[in-house]
């Protein structure tokens, strides 16, 4: 495959992902930032943000036709411009409630498609023993474009009139489709560009119920390594004696620092040890470290301690999971972006009910509800599912003898 193409090098394919990233950060911190400044009530700011973000478990209804009819290449540039356009009116419009939750819900469904569409483009193209290497990639451009943006965005709306903010935000999030330029696109097959919608979920169905997708399927969708504590922490300061400063610059440097280290050090575990099993891993062992922070002294250096660390746990689980999603895709699918797609929302699911759960485990019992709460339905669901797939390769074995 590589005599036929001659591909950029990976990492620089892998940021083609910093669109979606630099958009994240923009809804998870900007946007109920904004909303918060005009005096909103925080409980319609959660509500708000929740829809914004809902497209990250639905948006793959739609998916199908990143694998049809036109180039991923051409669905790339099409969404990610619509996202582009999203975040930029937000920031300068954002007076409205309403209008920022329809125009942002509309703007995250978009970066969905988007980046359904690059990993489709991306996994297609690469061989397999490249699979982890873009994995950890494509996570390293969605957290540190995250961070970029939560710092950005927030100084453009101190400093600059809310127009000249958004025309310079919109086009940074465009900024990353200029690596298109350098990487080769597959156009879809006759046979793909001929199909009806209908027909082609239908297909796109029969192949998700293959049973090794089903098993990914399963691994992803369940809150085995989500760490959704990461969304619930920020929220947290207080009970740490940590100002408000300090908690942002505390997120900052565990969006940024430790979420790239924690997706660089897929590259030796993945040497060592399988994805799937190494997925559970992670999830065990972060869980031990979540249950360790209730040992230590509630002091604004723990709360620093435990987003990074979080964050470290949740960029090593996010490339873990990207690098099998690329190993399903495999080279040359012509269901790659459908495929992603649905992957990435499976494994969106359980940080969406899991930051519930922990939100739950807090009111119940504080800072000590919510620590036990997530890290001991993420360790008991690791080890169920490892003692799933360990009887699952046992018959596989037993059926090949």
């Amino acid at each position: 495959m590589q005599a036929r193409r001659r591909l950029p090098p990976i990492w620089l394919m892998g940021l083609t992902n910093a669109t979606f990233g630099l958009t994240g950060g923009f809804v998870a911190v900007n946007v109920p930032e904004m909303l918060a400044a005009q005096g909103i009530p925080a409980g319609h700011v959660a509500t708000a943000a929740a829809v914004i973000l809902s497209p990250g478990f639905w948006g793959f209804l739609f998916s199908p036709i990143l694998d049809m009819r036109f180039s991923r290449r051409t669905y790339a540039l099409v969404f990610g411009t619509l996202t582009a356009l999203a975040v930029g009116f937000t920031l300068a419009f954002h007076s409205s409630v309403v209008v920022v939750q329809v125009v942002m819900t509309l703007g995250f469904f978009t970066a969905m498609l988007y980046q359904g569409a690059v990993g489709g483009w991306m996994g297609a193209l690469i061989e397999k023993k490249h699979d982890s290497q873009l994995g950890i990639w494509f996570t390293v451009a969605n957290m540190s474009a995250g961070g970029i943006m939560m710092v950005l965005a927030s100084e453009l709306m101190q400093r600059c009139p809310p127009g000249v903010a958004g025309l310079i935000v919109g086009a940074v999030v465009l900024a990353p489709m200029l690596l298109f330029f350098a990487i080769p696109s597959l156009p879809p097959s006759a046979h793909q560009a001929g199909e009806s919608f209908t027909r082609f979920w239908r297909e796109a169905a029969l192949l998700v119920r293959k049973r090794e997708i089903l098993v990914v399927l399963i691994l992803l969708g369940l809150p085995s390594a989500s760490f959704a504590l990461t969304n619930v922490l920020g929220g947290t300061g207080r009970d740490f004696s940590a100002s408000e400063h300090l908690v942002g610059v505390f997120a900052g440097f565990g969006c940024l620092v430790a979420g790239i280290a924690g997706s660089f050090l897929l590259h030796p575990l993945a040497r060592r040890f399988p994805l799937r099993p190494l997925y559970l891993g992670v999830g065990v062992v972060g869980a031990t470290f979540t249950l360790s922070l209730l040992l230590l002294p509630r002091a604004p250096w723990t709360f620093g301690v435990a987003i990074s660390g979080e964050n470290l746990f949740q960029a090593l689980a996010f490339s873990v999971s990207n690098a099998i999603t690329f190993e399903i895709i495999g080279p040359d699918n012509p269901f790659a972006a459908t495929l992603f797609t649905l992957l990435i929302s499976t494994s969106n699911l359980p940080i969406t009910y899991m930051q519930y759960l922990d939100g739950r485990g807090y009111n119940f019992a504080g800072l000590t509800g919510s620590f036990v709460t997530d890290a001991v339905i993420s360790a008991v669901t690791c080890l169920l599912l490892a003692r799933f797939l360990l009887r699952r390769r046992r018959a596989v074995t037993h059926t090949k003898g």
